[in-house]
């Protein structure tokens, strides 16, 4: 199959059955630790870069073919290779989806659309939104996510308050720390606050420990982490 892959066992999601909505690396952002090599296409234009009825017809197909398994799943995870809320049928593809199973749905996000009000309302049937956050200041965004020019760190962050208002589902935001780039205990205190604005039912934090598209990133050490995980509080776990 091209489009569905999977299904994964998740440290985050426990049994995920995986989709990706655009063509390889095709993404808003070039993270500096992205373990799926470097960004080959950045971009924020949102268009149906891979048509959703295509999709659906793989799905449709691996749900006939795999019933068993299926009832072991924990999530459908909209994610994949690139930023997914580029596609710009990915609000009908949830609906369809859920008219084809009962299984939740989850959509992993860089966050760096969240800005837009439509794009919220689009993945707002979603039951579950994986959004990332890595950097509340200009210059650690730009240092780890390395942005497409037209994105800005301000604008990330209220969309992300603007979609605990507004959405109905869980919201597990994602923080990956890099040493030497994000993990200064003055700017993990900056981004408590953010995330207490933003009030999600649970932070991942995460550093890398794979292959990641430039060399020499190195992930924080498990005293430091533990350590920034008290910072961040009660609903912080390291994963």
């Amino acid at each position: 199959m091209k489009y569905i892959y999977g299904p994964l066992n998740s440290r985050r999601l426990g049994l995920s059955l995986g989709i990706t909505l655009v063509p390889h690396k095709t993404c808003s952002f070039d993270c500096v630790y992205c373990q799926l090599g470097k960004t080959r296409e950045k971009t924020k234009e949102r268009k149906e870069y891979i048509a959703i009825e295509e999709i659906l017809n793989e799905l449709r197909l691996w749900l006939q073919n795999n019933s068993p398994e299926a009832k072991k799943i924990n999530y459908i995870t909209l994610s994949g290779s690139g930023e997914p809320t580029l596609n710009i049928k990915i609000g009908q593809l949830i609906t369809e989806i859920k008219r084809l199973t009962s299984l939740p749905v989850a959509v992993i996000t860089n966050s760096s659309l969240l800005a837009d009000s439509a794009i919220r309302r689009e993945i707002g049937n979603a039951d579950l939104i994986v959004p990332s956050l890595d950097a509340v200041t200009g210059d650690c965004f730009e240092k780890v996510d390395r942005p497409h020019s037209q994105i800005k760190i301000e604008d990330i962050i209220e969309g992300l308050v603007n979609l605990r208002k507004e959405f109905r589902g869980k919201i597990w935001l994602e923080v990956m720390l890099a040493r030497g780039l994000n993990d200064d205990l003055r700017h993990i205190k900056r981004l408590k606050a953010v995330i207490d604005r933003v009030n999600p039912d649970k932070i991942h934090l995460n550093s890398p420990v794979r292959v990641t598209s430039e060399e020499n990133i190195s992930c924080v050490d498990n005293k430091k982490l533990n350590k920034i995980k008290e910072i961040l509080g009660d609903k912080c776990q390291i994963i």
